[in-house]
């Protein structure tokens, strides 16, 4: 027994001084952690530089677009084609993909030599070969006479502008076809195909074989977003935000990166981890100086590594005796399945026995212990140098989601991968160790990344049929110049219709007067008090006017809260509620016992028959308050003042909030004859003058008119632009038939219009998987507010889909990107069609004054206006395109609701003791 354990001893003891022996021989493969982490910080910022236009042509790891821009979702069905070239076999597959549910294909396949004559003759003949082995393959399966889409899988660096396209930069693994390099190989196996007239193929994808990976495993695990090939070659490809990616037009969504990371120190940044044995092994490959990092990776390279190390020890006379067989002098003897199997747990040093036995090299016991711990060293510094270079592409995923802990998967093929005993235990826990922060999958690909080539023509083809649909929703969105001319000339009809006796009471256009005379001159001074009812906030302002060279505008305000039982109560609740308001303001103030001139900003349609006479033509905005349409909105006031009994007010006008706009930036422009609302409500006021304003006595000086141009298109002028979505939202609103210009233009009915059309995309399954959640089911939980976030520049898609989440809506990267299109459309149209209502505004009044060419300022307030990052850019744009002779300058308004309704106020006191005199 006790000999038994000596000889255990003596061999534990023997085994320990061979590895030390060879740790010290080969301490610069050896790498620690911090090594390593400086590693992955050199690949990160060569993945920076690979993504930027400028520095991308000298940046060694290239980064390449695959123009692949979305992963499986599932929903893929269909039978496809792939070819695969680029390893030691050429293969060829039918890959049919069900849509069960259930994420299933079925794959049949067959493999094709690669004869050296053919991989390193002319470009011609290695696509010829390719063509000839797809047509045995199609003759086999019964497929000739079927048309199929093909994905070619080709495992080179190449140059991509488009998905069905692909420049070869250079040739790498042994590959070396002439004429091929700097051409597109995709037209190469078109022209190649088009000679057998019996087969139909129409390539629609050409990917590389990680990105073909990477979609394989996609389609069986929707958080794969990563690709890695650790085989022959390596390489990796993961999702990157395309806002990032400076060689690719566009921001919008994600397109996957093939980094070609075997090129990584090609400029010498990694010479300081290169060893002897790397240089040698360089000089002696088919493309010197280059894919240096492959070289230290791959299983072309590792065997050779291996017989280097080999050679130079035994030739110092630390292994064999220092006997050098032939075998060992020859070149690429020693092969990556020979250290697999010398690293086997068990069998390893028999097989190492067994190897080293067939080199004539005749190794001692001690001899395979040092062989065997060789393999170790350069198989372990293999797995550590892709888990630096892997986790720089997790911890840049992991930023770019701005997330404290990523969780993902890794699609992983390739034969070292696969077959070295250790390897992918040593790869997984180096990676965890290096970026702890990350939760990360190994899922192995199982069919092959030729697979993944079907895939991505199967989501090229999904795509380019949502495409079709979605395009042909949105397409009743896209105005065309002539339409948009339409509208402005309509609107132009209704303005005339609107102030003409004979006319105006069918007209759409109401074209109120609001005996508002004049605009501000810079005289007016005083204390006013100004209401604004016009949303579910109501405000009192106190406002103080001073005039001369000190001139200036303070204001003092108070909000307050209208309910929505009062809203919707009856006319005597919702007055009472103003003027306790108003009391608690003068207390607050310590005001009660002044009577202060006074204007109320009432924004809703009303029909005055002078300034402090105005009649309720009809509630809008959510207002249902019985009693008082038909009413005077100033009487009821006065009542209601007159039934608290606690103080007094001079209510001297009742003003629209966009007079009061126009009349805030007139106070600052006497060029400002126009006000624009676009916010809650639409609406548009403008001088008018007397002469053509026929409902009102008088022909001279002006009158400013509110056009209340939110029940336009009521008698059905413009049915015509009017969507489905329109109709669907015109239908669920509190005022059926009415308003209809507002509802396609205005903040309180664009959101609605966006779920309408989300609704429709998601029962057409072209979002959220098809399932329409509770949220979306609610009316009006899209707020306008969201798509003035939603379409912000400054927005990347990962907030969109925050914003999405909020709303209970769970959306990927893919349908962001519709959704912000959905909200784009909405928002752009609402923007033109204002746009064209304005021109027609502006071209009046250009008209109006015999001037061949215009100069004015529009006043404009309003959330959407102001908010939305679009909107005033498009709707200046599209009056600029139809009012080309009116130079239009427009004026953002502070607070025309409560300082332009004081402003009213003063003028019209002005005016009045003017005419007293």
């Amino acid at each position: 027994m006790f000999a038994v354990h000596l000889l255990a001893f003596h061999f534990a003891k023997l085994k320990e001084d061979q590895i030390k022996k060879v740790d010290r021989y080969l301490y610069h493969m050896r790498l620690s952690d911090d090594v390593l982490l400086d590693v992955m910080a050199r690949f990160q910022a060569e993945m920076v530089k690979g993504l930027g236009r400028d520095t991308n042509p000298t940046a060694t790891v290239k980064m390449l677009p695959s123009f692949v821009r979305s992963l499986p979702d599932g929903s893929e069905k269909g039978d496809f084609l792939a070819v695969d070239l680029g390893g030691s076999q050429f293969r060829a597959l039918k890959v049919k993909v069900f849509n069960d549910g259930k994420q299933s294909s079925q794959l049949e396949s067959e493999f094709y030599p690669t004869p050296k004559e053919v991989i390193q003759g002319s470009g011609a003949e290695l696509f010829s070969y390719v063509a000839d082995c797809l047509s045995d393959f199609m003759e086999s399966r019964n497929l000739k006479h079927e048309k199929l889409p093909l994905g070619f899988t080709f495992s080179f660096p190449c140059k991509q502008t488009k998905l069905e396209e692909g420049i070869l930069l250079s040739w790498t693994k042994h590959f070396k076809a002439r004429g091929v390099q700097g051409t597109d190989v995709v037209s190469s196996l078109r022209n190649a195909l088009q000679k057998h007239k019996d087969i139909d193929v129409d390539v629609l994808a050409m990917v590389n074989d990680t990105v073909g990976t990477m979609m394989t495993c996609g389609y069986d695990d929707p958080r794969c977003e990563i690709g890695l090939i650790i085989g022959t070659g390596t390489n990796a490809c993961y999702m990157e935000e395309m806002r990032h990616i400076n060689l690719v037009e566009g921001d919008e969504g994600r397109m996957c990166i093939n980094t070609e990371w075997g090129a990584f120190g090609d400029d010498g940044a990694l010479d300081d981890l290169r060893t002897e044995f790397d240089r040698e092994l360089d000089l002696g490959s088919l493309n010197p100086g280059k894919q240096l990092f492959e070289k230290m990776i791959s299983s072309l390279y590792l065997g050779e590594l291996v017989r280097l190390i080999l050679l130079k020890m035994t030739k110092e006379g630390l292994l064999f005796n220092g006997k050098v067989s032939a075998a060992l002098l020859t070149k690429g003897k020693i092969e990556m399945k020979h250290v697999s199997a010398m690293e086997k747990y068990k069998e390893g040093l028999s097989n190492t026995k067994e190897i080293l036995t067939e080199l004539n090299l005749f190794p001692s016991e001690d001899d395979c212990i040092a062989v065997q711990h060789v393999c170790t060293i350069v198989s372990f510094r293999s797995a550590n140098l892709c888990a630096a270079a892997l986790a720089a592409i997790l911890t840049r995923l992991r930023e770019n989601k701005k997330l404290l802990r990523l969780r993902t998967t890794v699609g992983i093929d390739g034969g070292l991968y696969k077959t070295h005993p250790q390897y992918p235990k040593r790869l997984h826990k180096v990676v965890r160790r290096l970026v702890p922060n990350c939760d990360v999958r190994f899922l192995l690909s199982q069919s092959g990344s030729a697979k993944g080539a079907a895939m991505v023509t199967a989501v090229a083809h999904r795509l380019a049929a949502q495409r079709k649909k979605i395009d042909a929703v949105l397409a009743p969105f896209v105005l065309t110049l002539e339409t948009l001319r339409d509208v402005k000339n309509k609107m132009r009809t209704e303005l005339e219709y609107g102030l003409k006796r004979e006319t105006q009471d069918r007209a759409t256009v109401k074209m109120l007067p609001t005996y508002v005379c004049g605009t501000p001159d810079g005289t007016e001074k005083g204390k006013y008090l100004a209401l604004d009812l016009g949303g579910t906030n109501f405000r009192v302002l106190l406002v103080k006017i001073r005039s001369g060279r000190r001139r200036s505008v303070r204001m003092y305000n108070k909000i307050f809260a209208i309910p929505l039982e009062i809203m919707q109560g009856t006319g005597e609740e919702l007055f009472d509620h103003i003027v306790q308001c108003i009391a608690d303001f003068l207390e607050y103030m310590g005001i009660k016992g002044a009577r202060l001139p006074l204007g109320f900003t009432f924004s809703f349609p009303c029909r005055q028959a002078s300034i402090d006479k105005g009649t309720l033509v009809g509630w809008t905005k959510g207002f249902k308050a019985t009693d008082c349409e038909g009413e005077d909105v100033v009487d009821m006031l006065r009542e209601a003042i007159r039934r608290r009994n606690e103080f007094d007010l001079d209510i001297v006008a009742v003003v629209n909030d966009t007079v009061g706009t126009m009349m805030t930036c007139g106070y600052e422009d006497p060029n400002c004859e126009i006000g624009l609302i676009a916010g809650t409500g639409s609406n548009v006021c403008y001088m008018e003058d007397m002469k053509n304003i026929e409902i009102v006595d008088g022909n001279e000086g002006k009158m400013c008119i509110n056009t209340e141009w939110g029940g336009f298109g009521d008698n059905g002028c413009i049915d015509n632009i009017r969507t489905k979505y329109d109709k669907e939202v015109d239908e669920g609103s509190l005022n059926a038939g009415k308003q209809r210009y507002e509802k396609m233009t205005s903040g309180m009915y664009l959101g609605e219009i966006v779920r309408q059309i989300l609704i429709d995309l998601t029962k057409q399954g072209l979002l959220f998987r098809g399932q329409i959640s509770e949220s979306l089911r609610k009316r009006g939980i899209f707020e306008t507010k969201f798509l003035s976030q939603i379409e912000s520049d400054r927005l990347a898609l990962l907030q969109v889909r925050r914003i999405l989440q909020q709303l209970g809506l769970d959306s990927t990267c893919d349908d962001s990107i519709i959704v912000k299109e959905v909200c784009g459309a909405v928002s752009r149209r609402a923007a033109q069609l204002c746009g064209a209502g304005l021109a027609a505004i502006v071209e009046k009044k250009r008209e109006n004054r015999g001037a061949e060419h215009l100069q004015i300022t529009v006043g404009v307030d309003g959330t959407l206006y102001k908010l939305h990052p679009h909107f005033s850019r498009v709707l200046q744009e599209t009056v600029k395109e139809l009012a080309p002779r009116c130079d239009v300058t427009f004026m953002l308004s502070e607070d025309g609701s409560g300082k332009g309704a004081a402003l009213i106020t003063a003028v019209a006191k002005r005016l009045h003791n003017i005419g007293q005199k």
